[in-house]
């Protein structure tokens, strides 16, 4: 159940736009090209924020007391004694997929209609993340410790199942005729990102040398894509679209969440923790199988024998020597070819979303959105 931390608005080196020659794979340049600067992406979150932070603000007032007081601390809209607080509630990359997607299917009307069902994958996404800390013992998120290092871990866990549940409770709510088919392919998703995570967990405890980079991918679109990619057919679903327009759309924001997991895990080893909020190398610390690493692993170079070696020992806790480790650790990453790896890999990623997007909205101009999102979620250096 991985997150997007940060879009610097910056693509991550080696990663070319969809559309051009580096991008290409069989005919996936073809297609809706977009917005050179991002700008579209960002006052397509910006809408999102302001159509979807009410429905989402009002639901999280509806908890009890306990746990809307961490699910509002959890949104930045609070801080840990209850006092108001200015936050950083995320970037609401996927309601804004949701939104767009309705949008490119059926119009304005769509996606005015959808806002509720944005929400509602919002709340599910905040779910995983309030679970995800806990058991990653991560201690910062959006530059501020994470829910469970404040109220403890029972209490972040149980906020988190009151998200889901709300989430639920929204669209069994929802009037509209798509609301029960988006609840089922939410439920669905749901339990296809616990699978991923309980992957994730199980390869954490597996040798270096026992976990293929094939294994690896999929816990990635388990844990990552699945989301990107139900919120984008609920997003078609309120737009009337049958259920082949649906799967397209929900190929697209795999393929795409598997590009942003790519660059995200780079960003994780070789990015900048005043970007991305999280401390650099901390996957690398915790021995994590990421993308990257596991692509090093498993090239068959000298530089990955070393890697295999220093995966297999402790973490060196103390301050003085961690950072140094850390480093060393993501230079044998890098000369296994395993950062390049994860660059190339996104760009051909990004470049069957596109795909998958021409086959879904076969009109550019009604594409765009969905498209800039996409890039702009691989558009990072971290």
């Amino acid at each position: 159940m991985a997150e997007f931390m940060t879009e610097t608005g910056q693509r991550a080196p080696g990663v070319p736009r969809p559309g051009t020659a580096g991008a290409r794979r069989g005919t996936a340049g073809d297609g809706p090209a977009g917005p050179p600067d991002g700008q579209e992406a960002v006052a397509l979150l910006e809408g999102t924020r302001a159509l979807v932070d009410p429905e989402l603000r009002a639901a999280v007032e509806s908890l009890p007391g306990s746990m809307r007081r961490i699910a509002l601390y959890h949104f930045g809209w609070q801080h840990a004694d209850g006092t108001p607080s200015a936050g950083n509630a995320g970037k609401a990359i996927r309601p804004a997929l949701v939104l767009a997607a309705a949008a490119a299917a059926g119009g304005s009307a769509a996606r005015a209609a959808a806002v509720r069902a944005a929400a509602a994958v919002e709340l599910v996404h905040n779910f995983t993340l309030l679970h995800d800390d806990v058991m990653d013992r991560d201690t910062s998120r959006r530059h501020r410790p994470t829910a469970w290092t404040v109220f403890g871990d029972a209490d972040a866990i149980l906020a988190g199942d009151a998200l889901q549940a709300l989430a639920l409770r929204l669209l069994a709510e929802d009037p509209h005729p798509a609301s029960v088919p988006a609840a089922a392919r939410l439920a669905a998703c749901v339990v296809e990102l616990c699978a991923g995570q309980h992957t994730d967990t199980d390869l954490e405890r597996r040798a270096p040398d026992e976990v293929t980079l094939e294994e690896v991918l999929a816990m990635a679109e388990a844990k990552t894509g699945a989301l990107l990619g139900c919120a984008c057919a609920i997003g078609a679903l309120y737009a009337g679209a049958g259920e082949e327009q649906a799967d397209a759309l929900d190929g697209f924001g795999r393929q795409a969440g598997l590009a942003f997991q790519l660059i995200d895990d780079v960003i994780g080893i070789w990015g900048d923790s005043r970007h991305t909020g999280k401390p650099v190398g901390a996957d690398l610390a915790a021995r994590k199988k990421s993308l990257p690493v596991v692509a090093a692993l498993t090239s068959g170079t000298p530089a990955a024998a070393e890697l295999a070696a220093l995966y297999r020992m402790p973490y060196v806790k103390e301050e003085s020597e961690a950072a140094g480790e850390i480093a060393r650790t993501a230079q044998f990453v890098e000369w296994a070819g395993g950062r390049d790896w994860a660059q190339a890999e996104a760009a051909d990623r990004m470049a069957r979303a596109v795909q998958e997007l021409a086959r879904a909205v076969p009109d550019p101009e009604a594409a765009g959105g969905l498209l800039a999102l996409a890039e702009f979620v691989t558009r990072r250096s971290g």
